[in-house]
C-alpha cells in the first residue's frame, strides 16, 4: 500500500524531478517507508512506500524490468501474486524481489494489458511502456484504491491523491459546480467527478492510455454482471460461500509486518475474523470504537466476538470532542467525502497503527449481500403506491411530521419522513432518494444566487438511472445491489476506509470484494440475499451458524455512526455556528446565509433532524479554507 504520482509532458521532453517530489511530499502520509522517483525525457514517475510486502530495497519504487524499458509506480497489493510469479517463471522470466509489484511488470510483458485479468487485488498504478511510449493508468475492478487525473494540452498528471496533483504548478483550482451539485445531494463525489474543475476520478474497472501522440483512451476492463438463471440450491451456496471467503482471507493475511482487524461487532467484521482466526496460529489482534451514548455503541458486542476466537483485543470510546479534529480528516478526504462515520473510522486507525502496519475489515458485504434497510424500502415503496395519493398527502405526510424527532440511532421518524418524501417517484428512482442529504428543492434553495447557471440543477437520479440502465440483472433486488456496488460502495464506503487509513500510514484489506466473491454472489438467487423481506444478508448468516455467536447473527445492523445529531445540537454547536456563520457562508459566496441559518435553527430547536445537512455544509466549509 503506497501513495504514487506522475506526469507525462509532451511540453517537457527534460522531466525535473523537483516537479514529482513535490508531488510525493503531498502525500507522504501514505508512504511513510520510503520516497522513489523515475524521471526521463518527458515521463515522471514518483512513489512513496508503505512496506507489507518484502520489506527490502528490493521492494522499492519506482521499478522496472531488466532493460528498464517499463517502470511502473504501483499502490495496493496483489493477492494471488506468488501463483503468477510461478507462472510467469515457467514462461522464462527471472526475479529480483519478492514483491507483487515486480510480478504487474512481468505479466505486463508477457500479456500486455490483457494482464489485468490474472490480477487478484486491490490496486492502482501506472506503468510506462518506452518502446511503445505508452502511458497505461490502471484503477481495480471495484475501486477499492483511489486514482486521480488532470489532462491538460499535451499533458496528464496523475496520483492517489488530488493534493498530488495540485502540488503541479500548472493545476488551477476551480470548483466545479455540477460536481458541487452531486456532493450536496450525496455527501460525497462520485467518479468520474471531483469537487475540481478538470480533476477527474478513474472509474473503478477501468484503465487509461495514453499514447505518443497525447490521445487518451478510456477503455472499461471489468464489470459486474449477473447471472439469474439456476438455482443450485442453499447447501451448496453455502458451501461455496464458505469456501470462497475462507480463501480471500487466507490471501489477505499475506504480510511480511504485524496485522489486525476492525471489529465492529456487526455480522460482516465478525465473519472475517473468525476466518483470519481459523487460517493461522497468530492470536489475532482486534480494534473496536465506541461511543458513550448507548444506542450507538456496540463494543459489547466486539467484546462477545473477540471473546470467542481469543483475540487481543482493544477498544476505544470516542466523545465529541474527536470532531474539532475534523479539519484534518477533510483535508485527508479531500474530495471530499462527509460521512460522518470518517470520524470513527480516523480514530481507529490511528489507535490501530501503533501496534500493526494492515488491517482486515468487512466493507462490501451490505451492497454484495442485501444488508441496508433501503432494499426493503423497495418492496414497501411499491406497497405503499397503492394507496390513494390524498390519503398519502394529506393524512400520512401530515402525520408523519408531526411526530417529534429523537436523537437515538434506531429513532425511525426520519427514516419515516425520508420513505414519505420518495413516495412520488418510481420504485427505482426513490432508492436513489433515499441516500440523498438534500433533496432538489433544497439544493436549489441553497444554490439560488447562481440560479442561472445550469449546472446547479445536475440531477443524481440521472446518475442512478444511467447505472440501473447498464445492469444485466432483472430481479429488483440485483438491479439495486449493481447500482450500491458500483456507485455507493466505491464513491462513499471505500473512500472513507482509503483516506482514513492511510492517513496514518496504515494499509486496509477487503476480503468480501475479492472478485471471485464478488461474481459468485451475482449468481446466488435474490432470496438468499434478502430472504422472506425481513432477513438481510440471510445467506452470509446461514454461512456462519455455529461459528461466531448466536446473538451476533440476530442482532439488527447498526453500522459505524456517530451521535452526530446530539453533538451538533449540544457540545459541537459553538464550532457548528463559527463555521457556517451568516459571515463564513458570504466570503465563499456560494451559498444562500438564509437558507444555512434555516437548517441551522431547524435542528437547534429540535425541528427536524438536520444533522446529515448540516455536516455536509461544515464539511464543504473546511475543505473550501484548506483546498480554495
Amino acid at each position: 500500500m503506497c501513495g504514487i504520482a506522475g506526469i507525462l509532458d509532451f511540453d517537457d521532453p527534460k522531466m525535473r524531478r523537483d516537479r514529482i517530489k513535490r508531488m510525493t511530499d503531498a502525500i507522504a502520509h501514505r508512504g511513510p517507508d520510503d520516497e522513489g522517483i523515475y524521471v526521463a525525457g518527458k515521463i515522471g514517475l514518483g512513489h512513496r512506500r508503505l512496506a507489507i510486502i518484502d520489506l527490502s530495497d528490493h521492494g522499492a519504487q519506482p521499478m522496472a524490468n531488466e532493460d528498464e524499458t517499463v517502470w511502473i509506480t504501483f499502490n495496493g497489493e496483489i493477492y494471488n501474486y506468488l501463483e503468477i510469479r510461478t507462472n510467469l517463471q515457467h514462461r522464462g522470466h527471472s526475479f529480483r524481489s519478492n514483491s507483487d509489484t515486480e510480478v504487474i511488470v512481468h505479466a505486463y510483458e508477457e500479456w500486455g494489458i490483457d494482464s489485468l485479468k490474472y490480477l487478484n487485488g486491490m490496486f492502482a498504478f501506472g506503468l510506462w511502456d518506452e518502446r511503445l511510449q505508452r502511458l497505461w493508468l490502471v484503477r481495480d475492478r471495484l475501486g477499492i484504491k483511489p486514482l486521480f487525473y488532470c489532462h491538460m494540452p499535451n499533458c496528464i498528471i496523475f496520483g492517489s491523491e488530488i493534493k498530488a496533483i495540485l502540488a503541479v504548478e500548472r493545476v488551477r483550482r476551480t470548483i466545479s459546480l455540477e460536481a458541487l451539485a452531486y456532493y450536496l445531494a450525496l455527501n460525497y463525489t462520485p467518479a468520474p467527478h471531483t469537487l475540481f474543475l478538470n480533476i477527474f476520478q478513474l472509474l473503478p474497472g477501468h484503465y487509461i492510455t495514453v499514447d505518443e501522440s497525447g490521445r487518451i483512451q478510456d477503455v472499461e476492463y471489468w464489470d459486474l454482471v449477473y447471472d439469474e438463471s439456476e438455482n443450485l440450491g442453499e447447501e451448496e451456496y453455502v458451501r461455496q460461500l464458505n469456501e470462497l471467503l475462507e480463501d480471500a482471507v487466507r490471501l489477505r493475511l499475506a504480510s511480511d509486518v504485524p496485522y489486525g482487524a476492525f471489529l465492529s461487532g456487526g455480522l460482516d467484521s465478525s465473519g472475517i475474523v473468525y476466518w483470519m482466526s481459523r487460517n493461522t496460529r497468530d492470536r489475532i489482534r482486534t480494534f473496536s470504537i465506541g461511543f458513550e451514548e448507548e444506542s450507538f455503541n456496540e463494543l459489547p458486542y466486539a467484546q462477545l466476538v473477540a471473546n470467542s476466537i481469543k483475540a487481543h483485543h482493544r477498544e476505544y470510546v470516542l466523545t465529541a470532542d474527536s470532531a474539532y479534529r475534523l479539519p484534518q480528516m477533510v483535508w485527508h478526504s479531500e474530495e471530499p467525502t462527509a460521512d460522518s462515520s470518517m470520524v470513527p473510522v480516523y480514530f481507529l486507525a490511528e489507535k490501530a497503527r501503533e501496534f500493526v502496519k494492515m488491517v482486515l475489515c468487512g466493507d462490501g458485504a451490505d451492497e454484495l449481500l442485501a444488508g441496508y434497510e433501503t432494499y426493503q424500502a423497495y418492496f414497501l415503496h411499491r406497497l405503499f403506491r397503492i394507496i390513494p395519493k390524498w390519503l398519502q398527502q394529506r393524512v400520512l405526510r401530515p402525520f408523519v411530521y408531526s411526530l417529534p424527532m429523537s436523537d437515538t440511532k434506531f429513532g425511525w421518524v426520519t427514516r419515516a419522513r425520508r420513505f414519505i418524501d420518495g413516495a412520488e417517484f418510481s420504485s427505482e428512482d426513490a432508492h436513489a432518494t433515499r441516500r440523498m442529504i438534500l433533496n432538489a428543492d433544497a439544493r436549489h434553495n441553497l444554490l439560488s444566487q447562481m440560479s442561472d447557471n445550469p449546472e446547479i440543477y445536475a440531477d443524481v437520479v440521472d446518475l442512478y438511472r444511467g447505472l440501473f440502465a447498464r445492469t444485466n440483472a432483472s430481479h429488483p433486488l440485483n438491479r439495486m445491489l449493481y447500482v450500491d456496488t458500483r456507485f455507493y460502495l466505491p464513491n462513499d464506503m471505500l473512500v472513507k476506509m482509503d483516506r482514513m487509513t492511510m492517513s496514518h500510514g496504515l494499509e486496509a484489506r477487503v476480503p468480501y470484494l475479492d472478485h471471485r466473491l464478488v461474481e459468485f454472489l451475482a449468481s446466488v438467487p435474490a432470496n438468499m440475499k434478502l430472504k422472506w423481506f425481513y432477513c438481510k444478508k440471510y445467506l452470509l448468516k446461514e454461512s456462519l451458524k455455529g461459528k461466531i455467536p448466536d446473538t451476533i447473527l440476530s442482532r439488527t445492523k447498526q453500522g459505524l455512526n456517530i451521535p452526530n445529531a446530539r453533538w451538533i445540537r449540544k457540545e459541537l454547536k459553538p464550532f457548528v455556528t463559527d463555521h457556517l456563520s451568516c459571515s463564513s457562508i458570504r466570503k465563499i459566496g456560494l451559498f444562500n446565509d438564509a437558507t444555512v441559518e434555516q437548517l441551522l435553527a431547524e435542528h437547534f430547536e429540535g425541528k427536524s433532524d438536520n444533522s446529515h445537512q448540516i455536516w455536509c455544509l461544515l464539511t464543504f466549509v473546511i475543505w473550501w479554507r484548506q483546498f480554495m
